[in-house]
């Protein structure tokens, strides 16, 4: 109880200075001289191209940070450290010749205070380095650019040991590695309509991609729990990717339509061997390039991005997925009885992101929503149906102008041929064995940026039937895991 304690603790101080701070900032004279001048500096962000994704930002919410790799964040802590910045001038050195980095610091302690398979806390910290490449600038190479990220990845996450959950309680859970997450090259065609980018890919930083929730800390709110529980290996997404043909048309500011040509096998090896993917490709260095291939396409449409638009900005999306080769079936062959193989796997979504709401003396302060679902087949998958939505309002205290604060909530359906099969399991079993059905979270984070490139983020997370309703394998009269309460802290810093 002592590291729950501390972690409540925590984050009721969290909450305090920030309201303190709040407070002292709420002179009126003062703050409305503040705001002008911070609003001439920084511009109007909505219709930029910062939006998370790739696309037009149109959500006035999106935070200012995120551990989702999806995130567009910019600044950095340098400037706060003066001439010792850049020792050396290394760093301006390299930018002149079109090569920059950043480097981000994510450090993390979730605690479960009740329900699900312990209580407990857990720790985790990220180091994401990240390379971009101006090839024109460098080399004269016009519209070619090139990427790396590696990830150094230590401690363990609440999921795996202390909830039990589909979607996942932090978005940057993964056992500890040393991980090359991408590396790409893109060449810009016809004045940048046409983007062509191969190399080893991570889908989930421009598919199905939310600018407002990308604020949550749960990882279903990045890359959603249908992907990932029904794709081979959960994907090519954090913290694996695969060899990937990546092409994008950007036809005017509003449009833009993608689609990807993945390996279907992100952990490469044998899938069905029971092996974690992440321990078949442990280091990221394995290009699998022999599997049946995944396609992803997506079409998305920005309105009212333009300065003078009646309306408020938005993004429509829709896409779907189709993993070809053949897959297991959850249900049996009619005739035989034995299990079966079918041909290939799919899935469809849309989503929203949609601001509703902006400040008339800050237009890059004010409150967003968004709403997405997808669906599978469900004879071949565990989940059939997945939807989540939420709202986020930046700037919501005074003076704490790129503080964001949001709730959000999703929900994972079990298909009914997982729930038939647990049926069967039922009905065998000597033991009381639950027949599962859908899993639902709840979360409410706030995030308070502290300078540049410096963040804390409290969040709170409650997990409703974790795994849809599994049995917990630590109580001995094979009851349900309960229902989690989990705290967490998270800290982001960025070089």
């Amino acid at each position: 109880m002592r590291s729950a304690t501390c972690a409540i603790v925590c984050i009721a101080a969290a909450f305090v200075l920030i309201a303190q701070a709040g407070l002292a900032a709420a002179e009126p004279d003062a703050d409305a001289l503040a705001t002008a001048a911070r609003v001439a500096t920084e511009g109007v962000a909505i219709g930029s191209d910062a939006g998370a994704g790739g696309d037009p930002q149109t959500s006035v919410a999106q935070p200012v940070f995120s551990a989702g790799r999806a995130a567009e964040v910019t600044t950095s802590f340098q400037p706060l450290l003066g001439a010792a910045g850049d020792p050396g001038g290394y760093r301006a050195y390299l930018e002149s010749r079109g090569i920059t980095f950043g480097l981000i610091s994510v450090a993390e302690s979730y605690t479960n205070l009740r329900g699900g398979l312990k209580r407990g806390s857990t720790g985790l910290t990220l180091l994401d380095l990240d390379v971009d490449v101006d090839l024109d600038t460098l080399a004269g190479w016009k519209g070619a650019t090139a990427h790396a990220t590696v990830y150094q990845i230590q401690g363990s996450g609440a999921s795996r040991s202390r909830v039990g959950n589909l979607m996942t309680v932090s978005e940057i859970e993964a056992l500890p590695a040393s991980r090359l997450s991408e590396l790409w090259f893109e060449q810009s065609l016809f004045d940048g309509k046409v983007l062509l980018r191969l190399g080893e890919l991570s889908a989930d930083t421009e598919y199905m991609v939310s600018q407002t929730s990308i604020l949550f800390t749960n990882g279903t709110f990045g890359w959603p729990a249908i992907f990932a529980a029904n794709m081979t290996d959960g994907g090519p997404a954090y913290p694996l990717s695969a060899p990937s043909v990546r092409l994008k048309y950007v036809p005017s500011r509003e449009f833009s339509f993608q689609a990807s040509l993945i390996d279907g096998t992100p952990g490469g090896g044998r899938p069905g061997s029971g092996i974690d993917p992440q321990r078949r490709n442990p280091n990221g260095t394995r290009f699998p390039l022999s599997d049946p291939p995944l396609a992803i396409a997506e079409l998305s449409y920005a309105y009212n991005i333009r300065p003078g638009a009646p309306g408020q900005p938005g993004t429509l999306t829709f896409g779907g997925w189709r993993r070809f080769g053949r897959v297991d079936a959850l249900t049996p062959d009619p005739v035989t009885g034995l299990g079966r193989r079918v041909s290939g796997d799919s899935g469809v979504y849309g989503l929203i992101d949609q601001t509703i709401y902006r400040e008339p003396d800050d237009p890059n302060d004010g409150a967003s929503v968004f709403l997405r679902a997808s669906a599978s087949p469900g004879d071949r998958n565990l989940v059939d149906f997945y939807l989540d939505g939420g709202i986020a309002y930046r700037g919501l205290l005074p003076g704490r102008s790129d503080d964001t604060l949001g709730f959000a909530a999703g929900f994972t359906h079990i298909s009914r041929a997982a729930r038939r099969l647990d049926t069967i399991a039922a009905a065998q079993s000597s033991s009381p064995y639950p027949r599962r059905s859908a899993e639902t979270v709840l979360e409410a984070t706030y995030q308070a940026v502290l300078g540049p490139g410096v963040a804390v983020q409290p969040t709170l997370q409650y997990i409703i039937h974790p795994g849809g309703g599994i049995a917990n394998f630590r109580d001995p009269d094979g009851a349900r895991v309960r229902n989690a309460t989990v705290f967490g802290l998270r800290a982001i810093a960025r070089y």
